[in-house]
């Protein structure tokens, strides 16, 4: 990220896009969005983030399809979250995590997405394969779609809610790790944070939500205080409506990376850089 800036760029095939770029809602189709994508996206921007889902309701041809995302890009020289969004138990959880945290995995990918509403504790397996194999974890607190509310807004015996008793577990396992932790929260760009403290959280926060969804890469420093220098903003749609022509993709993507460099960069050092206190 200090050589292409803190932008993640989303790769989600879904039908509506699929048809923007004239293709079918196909194999054949998704197989030219992705990698199209891939080829415009990863060499310009430090993360991108494939959604799984686009990919698994091809079947097993979409499956291949993404494995070859995830090798194009790493070949490029991006980093590669996979938005999976697992969350299970025992023996379960271990398997999901050896299918995209082991390193001789078909679908390995530097860090992915966990939900912890089995419990945060069920994502150990991920937690301890990722902190061995050098990758991430990014898990769910505080989303913006309205029904999340309902969960993550409820308050626990302690007093905290939902959403603050994931990020404080979060940080509790990122303690006295340098530079910072291996795990990570999503806090969406445009969820109504309240009283969320983040500052001790020692990781990085996935921000999804800008563009499309509402949220502008200037509003994030006065959404995020003095967080903002655990910011990963992500943006998906807003970005892919430049494709298919794989010139104004690259050139928006380094556009919108720009962007996102100038709000966070600033700000990240004047609240002490990428160290947290």
């Amino acid at each position: 990220m200090a050589a292409r800036g803190p932008l993640c760029g989303g790769i989600d095939p879904h039908p509506g896009l699929l048809q923007e770029w004239g293709l079918g809602d196909d194999v054949a189709g998704l197989e030219r969005f992705a990698l199209g994508a891939v080829e415009a996206l990863a060499p310009e921007l430090a993360l991108v983030k494939p959604q799984s889902a686009f990919f698994e309701r091809h079947g097993a041809r979409g499956i291949e399809v993404l494995e070859r995302v995830l090798l194009a890009a790493r070949d490029a020289g991006a980093l590669v979250l996979l938005d999976v969004k697992r969350g299970d138990i025992g023996t379960t959880m271990a398997g999901y995590a050896a299918a995209y945290l082991s390193d001789d995995a078909p679908l390995a990918a530097d860090a992915i997405t966990v939900s912890p509403y089995l419990g945060i504790g069920a994502l150990d397996p991920a937690f301890e394969l990722a902190g061995r194999t050098g990758r991430g974890v990014f898990v769910l607190a505080l989303t913006s779609n309205p029904e999340g509310g309902d969960v993550q807004a409820a308050v626990t015996g302690t007093g905290a809610t939902v959403a603050q008793s994931v990020v404080d577990a979060v940080a509790a396992r990122n303690t006295g790790r340098r530079p910072g932790g291996d795990i990570g929260v999503v806090v969406g760009a445009t969820a109504p944070l309240g009283v969320l403290r983040l500052d001790a959280l020692n990781g990085p926060i996935l921000a999804p939500g800008i563009g499309a969804q509402g949220a502008c890469l200037a509003a994030l420093p006065e959404i995020f205080g003095v967080a903002i220098r655990h910011v990963v903003p992500t943006t998906s749609r807003d970005l892919l409506r430049h494709g298919p022509h794989p010139v104004s993709l690259r050139h928006a993507a380094r556009r919108i990376a720009d962007q996102a460099g100038a709000v966070l960069r600033p700000l990240a050092g004047q609240r002490g850089g990428g160290t947290p206190g």
